[in-house]
């Protein structure tokens, strides 16, 4: 670490912050297991409970399987049991059993036959985090889940993740989507470490290069969201539903944050791996932090981080997610780790100030998932407390180094 991050005046070497931050993930991982259902796991509702309607689908089971392989492999107890239901459920009722892939729901019940970039990286996460884990089973899931990504979804000549398909891998969308191809980042970098494969970490510089360093560097160093299938920007998609929770109009600031905290783990790893690293790595890291801080925090006279602004940069979808919040709190955590410099560590500390004043919900557990404008707790976007994913690894990022993946950072640990 930095000679910052050594000093006294840095919460990142605080001890009582490190046990804050272990206490915290500690609550989620306890509040989240009651998202259990038969074939995997389902949003809770604000109160922790399971509604009477609750259906399990395979991104929240995928986040939950590889959050609880990050608690197993921290020795919280109770998790393995969790990890391996829900490898159940990704070799079962969820997984498409005659065409490969998987469905978003089990046996594809709400209708939706596609298959979706975005959620195969998360099945390749949480299979990779599971192998790490130890977990039965995790290693052919792995390895069919990779399969999948090469297969289908990786495009050598686009150097990216194509979006979604049919059933059969038929009907590519024309259509490219900057979230599905930053979790395919983010699982890239997993890859890297678990398979002990390099060409994981040239597939993600190649995604990085293509969204942040030619087409966020030229938006001011906000992510463009959507594509067509020549990579050509969409400025007009979904401006009649802003606040998909997907999908949304416009810019996303909780975005800038996410994608600088992968910017920097991606050249860690392939410095650690002896592989060349550019400089624009870092320096794209310093703008998305920036922009998003000058463009999202406070804009609209409220604390917080809006969710959506238009291409103006003022504010459209006025709600403050949790995510974006511990998205932010993760970036900040890793420029002090790698830079040093103190105004990241003020960053930190007042976005977790505004988490523990705003979203930690000390009456009914967990975060609140969505505040309004006013700051108080809203369903307008996201009904309930869908998972523990982003808000406990917001709790474990700033512990450990940004070279390797979580899980394996967290077994070297203990």
């Amino acid at each position: 670490m930095t000679d910052l991050t050594r000093a006294s005046d840095s919460w990142l070497t605080s001890a009582s912050h490190q046990q804050w931050l272990h206490d915290q993930g500690q609550a989620l991982v306890d509040f989240a297991k009651a998202a259990r259902l038969p074939f995997g796991f389902a949003s809770l509702d604000r109160f922790g409970k399971r509604p009477n309607d609750a259906q399990t689908d395979t991104v929240t089971t995928a986040r939950m399987v590889h959050s609880f392989a990050l608690a197993h492999i921290q020795g919280l107890p109770g998790c393995a049991p969790l990890i391996d239901h829900g490898i159940a459920a990704l070799t079962g009722a969820l997984r498409d059993a005659t065409h490969g892939g998987w469905f978003a729901t089990p046996n594809a019940q709400d209708g939706n036959r596609r298959k979706a970039a975005y959620l195969h990286a998360f099945v390749a996460l949480a299979a990779s985090s599971a192998v790490v884990a130890g977990r039965q089973g995790a290693a052919e899931l792995l390895a069919e889940a990779v399969g999948v990504l090469e297969r289908h979804f990786w495009s050598e000549d686009e150097g990216a993740l194509l979006e979604s398909f049919a059933e059969d891998w038929s009907d590519c969308e024309a259509y490219r989507g900057a979230n599905s191809n930053m979790h395919g980042t983010e699982t890239f970098l997993v890859l890297a470490d678990v398979l002990d494969e390099d060409l994981w970490l040239d597939r993600a510089l190649r995604i990085a290069e293509r969204v942040i360093h030619q087409h966020a560097a030229q938006s001011d160093h906000l992510p463009i969201e959507h594509f067509d299938a020549q990579w050509q920007p969409l400025p007009d998609y979904n401006r009649d539903n802003p606040a998909d929770p997907f999908r949304p109009f416009g810019k996303t600031p909780g975005h800038a944050f996410e994608w600088a905290r992968l910017l920097l783990h991606l050249e860690a790893a392939r410095k650690q791996r002896g592989m060349p690293s550019p400089d624009w790595l870092l320096e794209d890291a310093r703008q998305l932090f920036h922009s998003a801080c000058r463009h999202g925090w406070n804009v609209d006279g409220e604390a917080g981080i809006v969710y959506t602004l238009d291409w103006n940069h003022q504010p459209v979808v006025r709600e403050r997610l949790h995510w974006t919040l511990a998205e932010a709190a993760a970036a900040a955590a890793a420029l002090v780790q790698r830079t040093a410099e103190p105004e990241y560590d003020e960053w930190y500390q007042r976005f977790w100030d505004y988490i523990d004043l705003h979203l930690i919900d000390r009456q009914n557990g967990s975060w609140h998932h969505e505040l309004g404008p006013d700051n108080l707790p809203s369903e307008n976007i996201w009904p309930g407390k869908p998972d523990l994913y982003h808000a406990y690894q917001a709790t474990l990022l700033p512990r450990l180094p940004l070279a390797i993946s979580l899980a394996s950072a967290l077994k070297l640990r203990r």
